[in-house]
């Protein structure tokens, strides 16, 4: 049996390098690249005949992100509409490569890729969510918090990523706070690596109207677990459907991106509670069935307060870039070797060999 992969990717990308080395791991030939910058570009693309193809993020690729928003700087907030409807027209572009085989269904990365639509899959499914609901101004979203007498949210950008645009809001007693890493500078709002609070309403407003012609994705506040006063949450990769690795990630803010100063906890506090932890484990691996064409997803899943209930955030297209993690068998395997071996076993078994 010849096993050979391609993927899409960016030059450089650290992505690109680690599914690279875990090939590589297994005796197998040198991956063969399919630029996103071509893709996106609509210059010419392929394959070597019979491949199977792993479609990967554009990454943080300034040439990409022009293409997929337009020129301007890279670390910019917004866009996400225009990004959207080029990334879908490049997925459909892959999906035209003659004689490859998709590791990933183009519709449901695209699924994954819209808050609004990803949530209404999940819910459908009995997927445990926070109730939601979409906003496209300021005012609509005070209203509608108060049509439900929500005091606290999570306001979304539809096709936001890495806590792109994200913004914690409260409104109580007259006040408000807003909480993100987008900072406004020259007049434009840009990604910061520092989470800031907003507490005048006008300059709340003005941020949530700034992020709002993109399309908002509005979450109830679920009242997350702590470790010593610092609220977490996990971000469990699932390959073939089944959770193989899980981390914890610690933060001092409502946000625990570990780009944006969250840490690594200890699994073992959540491992530690048998029932809790099946809660978990049932939760993402609900989540990965909305998604059965996927070779693998990257399911952020919130443990309550009150240590019982879960409920699924997000559910990642590209989210398993976790370096250095061993699975969670025991195997010593990272996210890209567990996904080479599903994709050499599966591939074993459909030819009818064991």
């Amino acid at each position: 049996m010849t096993v050979r992969f391609a993927v899409v990717g960016t030059p450089g990308d650290r992505r690109v390098a680690l599914f690279r080395a875990a090939v590589l791991a297994r005796g197998l030939a040198e991956p063969s690249l399919v630029s996103w910058r071509d893709v996106l570009a609509g210059r010419e693309i392929g394959a070597p005949a019979g491949a199977l193809l792993r479609i990967d993020s554009p990454g943080e690729d300034a040439e990409s992100d022009a293409l997929l928003r337009g020129p301007g700087d890279p670390a910019r907030v917004g866009g996400g509409a225009s990004w959207y409807a080029a990334f879908t027209k490049g997925l459909a572009r892959v999906a035209a490569i003659p004689g490859v085989e998709l590791l990933g269904d183009v519709g449901e990365i695209a699924v994954m890729f819209d808050k609004r639509s990803c949530h209404a899959v999940l819910d459908r499914a009995g997927v445990p969510v926070p109730p939601a609901f979409p906003a496209g101004s300021y005012d609509e979203l005070r209203e509608r918090m108060a049509e439900r007498g929500w005091a606290r949210v999570f306001v979304k950008p539809a096709h936001g990523s890495s806590a792109s645009g994200v913004v914690a809001f409260q409104a109580h007693a007259g006040r408000v706070k807003a909480v993100t890493s987008a900072a406004w500078l020259d007049g434009v709002l840009r990604n910061s690596l520092k989470l800031r609070a907003y507490e005048d309403e006008e300059g709340v407003r003005a941020l949530v109207d700034a992020l709002a012609p993109d399309g908002l994705h509005v979450e109830r506040w679920f009242p997350k677990a702590s470790i010593d006063g610092r609220a977490y949450d996990l971000r469990v990769v699932t390959v073939a459907g089944t959770p193989t690795h899980a981390v914890v990630r610690v933060g001092r803010g409502p946000m625990t991106n570990l780009h944006l100063g969250g840490e690594r906890g200890d699994l073992d506090v959540v491992r530690s509670r048998p029932a809790l932890w099946t809660r978990v484990l049932d939760a993402c691996a609900g989540a990965a069935a909305c998604f059965p064409g996927s070779l693998a997803t990257g399911v952020d899943v919130m443990v309550g307060a009150d240590l019982r209930s879960v409920a699924v955030a997000e559910v990642n297209a590209f989210g398993d870039l976790l370096p250095g993690l061993g699975d969670l068998s025991g195997n010593e395997r990272d996210t890209y070797a567990e996904q080479v071996k599903a994709v050499i076993d599966g591939h074993a078994r459909r030819r009818g060999q064991p």
